[in-house]
């Protein structure tokens, strides 16, 4: 009898339950496969259709050679030394290859130490940046690699949005699969932006160290790394201890990647850098005035330019920290906050400008923007009128009080001097003399005389500019002053020799000598007298140089304006101190802080050069101080208009024949003349 094994053997319906139960489980697995395919397919549709339409509108990749940047403008002093770059400034193209090895380690310890590992993104660094963020609460930490990094820089706009994002990612595998790991590392070193302007290492290397990409020791690489997270923040020119820190945390992590040793980073970050950044930036003020002029010359900036310019660096130091210390000293004491200066060559090439007291508080040019009333800076054209009608140095006028209408015009401190010579009168600066001579000659000749001479502002054909109430800006007022140094000829002060392209062909060269001859030579000769006189014993005689020199002071009302102009046989220069909202100083006048800076200039600018004379006239006779007495004529007539009592009168007198008279501000205002001496801009 047959045996059977017990619970081998399936009933037929047990046998049809299990094979069911394949047959289903069969079914499912299919059906999950061609759902899974479908999915698959339809994810593989979205994909496609997110990335063409991310890449509908992405930049043209094949003008990657092109400059993307914007055209860099050089502007040189006329030694041929940089004053200022502005644009993007790039340098030398360099390979990773040419560098020192810490140089592309410093970036890739820094950005991205997987770079040669990945295809163009990191999904691990993506996933621990997002980690780090996470913990951190905020964004800390980037996931982009150096490859989207280029991409973004190249080509994209720094938008944070998702399509900004796909984009970079879908270019980056673009650049992995175009160029070479070192290809795209030389790229991202000459492209990336390190801060002041520069972009690429060679330019900030020249910019903050003095020296080539391929110089750099460990420690300035690492510096160098370390602005890229935020180049403003860690610039070393602005802030050097947080540019420190930032270089000792790209030590740190290049020791962390291996690239060097613990005791190759205490070694580089007690070194620190071997290189010495360029002196100090200068002429900032002038440069920005160089460059509003350059479209007038060649056009739209569409290109790089090189500028050459008349600049003096010598000079231009030496007005700065002179304008420096003046106002550092007395500024505070005196109620003086702002100062410019201008200084001409004879045939107008500005040869220093400050424009203010510190180009990085205030960008506003007061030597060739600020409008401001000069006071009695402006009576040199008062008196080439009268010089050119007929009057002479040596001639003399009653110096009294007078009334016009209901303007009373003072000299200051209401001193009144008799009969005295035009010399006397213009060296003391007296009002009463100015207006009358003005009165003599018309204000229509003073304004045609001026207009000659290079004012361009305007001027209104009334009295009261006899005791400079219209405005002018200190570049125009000494560039006027420049004719008598010219010897007639008329000045067009300029600052550009020479603009070419970096290939070197000539944009523009300066040619000409200006509108020509613009005063006769005896109006020269009298009103060079009149100046000379004004600084060897009027009320300039604090800008005494120590060689040949004239000019005139100026004060405008309220104290609110305090000039000195003047010239020797080598430059022209112009000073003006005041504050940009008219306030008034503690009783500036031209003839103290103005003159005195003028002088302090002038003395250490031709330090060991022979002074030379100026323009062929006689000014001996206008050297010695005058000996004068107040004339019966004008007696009643100061007494009945000051009120003092006879022994006041008569110490007031003695008191003036012996001190320095100062000089006018202008009090008494010309009928319907609303003029403050307030800044213009």
């Amino acid at each position: 009898m047959a045996r059977t094994t017990r619970g081998t053997r399936k009933s037929p319906d047990g046998a049809r339950r299990g094979s069911g139960k394949a047959a289903g489980r069969g079914r499912w697995l299919k059906r999950l496969a061609v759902w899974s395919l479908v999915l698959v397919i339809w994810l593989g549709v979205a994909g496609a259709a997110v990335i063409g339409y991310y890449a509908y509108d992405l930049p043209d990749m094949s003008r990657l050679a092109e400059s993307t940047r914007r055209p860099n403008v050089s502007v040189l002093a006329a030694d041929g030394s940089t004053l200022a770059a502005f644009g993007d400034l790039y340098g030398e193209a360099v390979r990773v290859g040419a560098l020192p090895p810490h140089v592309p380690q410093a970036v890739l310890a820094v950005e991205d130490r997987r770079f040669y590992r990945h295809p163009g993104f990191d999904v691990r660094g993506l996933a621990r940046a997002v980690y780090v963020n996470l913990r951190a609460g905020r964004l800390v930490q980037g996931g982009s690699t150096i490859t989207q990094q280029l991409a973004k820089v190249l080509f994209l706009k720094p938008d944070r949005t998702v399509k900004r994002k796909v984009q970079e990612l879908l270019l980056a595998l673009w650049l992995e699969r175009r160029f070479t790991k070192d290809q795209i590392l030389s790229l991202y070193l000459n492209r990336v932006y390190l801060g002041a302007g520069t972009y690429g290492w060679d330019a900030a290397a020249q910019r903050f160290f003095g020296k080539s990409a391929k110089a750099l020791n460990l420690y300035e690489a690492a510096l160098l790394a370390g602005l890229i997270k935020a180049p403003s923040r860690y610039n070393p020119a602005r802030s050097a201890d947080l540019a420190e820190s930032r270089a000792l945390l790209a030590l740190d992590a290049m020791v962390e990647a291996g690239f060097i040793t613990a005791d190759q980073k205490r070694q580089a970050a007690t070194r620190k850098s071997s290189g010495r950044a360029p002196r100090g930036r200068y002429g900032r003020h002038f440069a920005d005035w160089i460059l509003s002029l350059v479209p007038s010359f060649v056009g739209a900036i569409d290109r790089d330019l090189v500028v050459e310019t008349t600049l003096d660096p010598k000079l231009q130091r030496i007005a700065e920290q002179e304008t420096r210390a003046l106002l550092a000293a007395e500024g505070a004491a005196r109620g003086v906050d702002e100062a410019a200066l201008v200084a001409l060559a004879p045939n107008g090439a500005v040869r220093a400008m400050v424009g203010g007291r510190n180009y990085g508080e205030s960008q506003f040019n007061r030597a060739a923007q600020a409008l401001r009333q000069p006071g009695s800076a402006f009576k040199p054209f008062v008196y080439l009128a009268a010089v050119e009608g007929g009057f002479r140095p040596d001639d003399r006028m009653i110096d009294k009080p007078i009334k016009v209408g209901s303007w009373r015009p003072r000299n200051y401190g209401g001193r009144y001097h008799g009969e005295v010579t035009l010399r006397e009168a213009f060296a003391r600066s007296l009002n009463s003399v100015a207006v009358q001579l003005a009165q003599k000659v018309g204000p229509a000749r003073i304004v045609d005389a001026a207009r000659r001479m290079g004012i361009t502002s305007d001027i209104p054909s009334e009295l009261s500019i006899a005791l400079g109430t219209s405005e002018v800006t200190l570049l125009e007022l000494t560039g006027a002053y420049a004719v008598l140094a010219n010897r007639g000829h008329g000045v067009w002060p300029f600052g550009i020799e020479r603009i070419t392209d970096r290939s070197g062909r000539i944009l523009y060269r300066r040619s000409g000598d200006g509108p020509g001859r613009v005063l006769t030579g005896p109006g020269v000769n009298n009103l060079t007298d009149l100046m000379t006189a004004s600084v060897a014993w009027g009320t300039g005689k604090a800008a005494a140089p120590g060689r040949p020199a004239a000019g005139k002071t100026g004060t405008s009302q309220d104290f609110r304006d305090a000039w000195f102009i003047g010239f020797t046989a080598d430059l022209v220069a112009g000073v003006w101190l005041g504050n940009d909202d008219g306030g008034a100083m503690d009783k500036v006048t031209g003839g103290t802080l103005p003159a005195r800076l003028w002088s302090a200039v002038m003395r250490r600018g031709f330090e060991g050069v022979p002074p030379r004379p100026l323009a062929p006239v006689s000014i001996a006779r206008a050297a010695p101080a005058p000996t004068w007495k107040p004339s019966a004529e004008s007696a009643p007539e100061m007494a009945e208009d000051s009120g003092e009592d006879f022994i006041g009168r008569i110490l007031r007198t003695l008191t003036s024949v012996f001190e320095d008279d100062g000089e006018d501000t202008g009090r008494g205002r010309f009928p319907g003349d609303d003029r403050d001496g307030g800044p213009r801009r």
